[in-house]
């Protein structure tokens, strides 16, 4: 009786959707609803005349995604020996050895050369360098340096967020303004609410990999109150335009009400964080998802009254 000889498994081959993951589209669509919603601040309604005012949103929303997703593939990059550590990012294209570095790398810089172009070429100038910025703050600033070194890399290197509502705006206006500068400052704010909340559901996952999120380093106590600090300078923050004149009655109540339920929620977390109990995964999980659900409304908000 012969043996059958062992025919060696076909290794995996990298398709299409395994370099979308690459990109980080859970994490884009966030950001890129912020881009175009300032689109729709910026020019007060629709940009222009229907045909134009569409070809600009296609062009935003296309070189947008491709911005952050070349921020999100640089990511996957340098941090690929911390990803294969951890539960949730383990099976990553790059940490998994499915998309190898110089594939991944050449495809990131296509598509942030590809973003700078079209950008430059079909919007301004400027909405191309504030794309640009937002792609160095994330990879140089925040993963590269911040992210492994210090508890502060989320409220700085948090930064890279805030920059795609400037991106839509310069992309209609040419220029930014001080309205800009309260998107800018809201989510810069709004950031550590969101993702301490995350961090608190996933710290011993950081704590296995040495990365050190606020309540790995300071615990949950310090966690909870510098949450409910941020929340109120987030809830402030978003008011301003209101005293300013940059919107109206409709944004007014939109932001006070999502406000006052962000403060709710930042509230319980605080007060359950003080008790000395440990905090588990569904307690930090309503805020977390509020967060996100709190700025997409407020951005809305802010289009529909500027429109109106």
């Amino acid at each position: 009786m012969t043996d059958t000889p062992l025919i060696p498994p076909t290794p995996l081959r990298a398709t299409w959707r395994d370099y979308l993951a690459l990109t980080k589209p859970k994490v884009i669509s966030l950001l890129l609803f912020t881009t175009i919603t300032a689109v729709f601040m910026a020019a007060r309604g629709w940009p222009g005349d229907f045909l134009p005012g569409l070809w600009l949103l296609l062009v935003v929303s296309v070189a947008g995604y491709m911005s952050a997703g070349s921020a999100g593939v640089f990511n996957m990059i340098i941090d690929r020996d911390i990803d294969l550590k951890m539960a949730r990012t383990a099976k990553r294209p790059t940490s998994s050895g499915l998309i190898s570095i110089r594939n991944a790398a050449m495809f990131g810089t296509a598509l942030q050369v590809l973003s700078f172009v079209m950008l430059w070429v079909c919007g301004t100038p400027l909405a191309a360098w504030m794309s640009l910025s937002g792609f160095f703050f994330y990879v140089v600033v925040y993963t590269m340096w911040l992210k492994r070194t210090t508890w502060h890399n989320i409220v700085i290197g948090g930064a890279a967020g805030c920059f795609p509502p400037l991106v839509g705006y310069a992309a209609v206006t040419g220029h930014l303004d001080l309205f800009a500068g309260y998107l800018f400052a809201i989510i810069f704010f709004w950031t550590p609410v969101h993702f301490w909340a995350l961090a608190l559901m996933i710290k011993e996952e950081y704590r296995e990999v040495g990365i050190p999120m606020l309540p790995v380093v300071h615990g949950d106590k310090m966690t909870v109150a510098q949450i409910g600090l941020y929340a109120i300078y987030t809830v402030v923050l978003s008011l301003m335009p209101v005293y300013f004149q940059a919107v109206g009655a409709v944004y007014f109540v939109v932001a006070l009400a999502l406000g006052i339920w962000l403060l709710v929620l930042s509230w319980r977390l605080y007060v359950h964080g003080m008790s000395g109990v440990k905090i588990e995964r569904k307690v930090a999980v309503p805020l977390y998802l509020y967060s996100m659900l709190y700025l997409a409304l407020l951005f809305l908000a802010g289009a529909i009254d500027r429109g109106l």
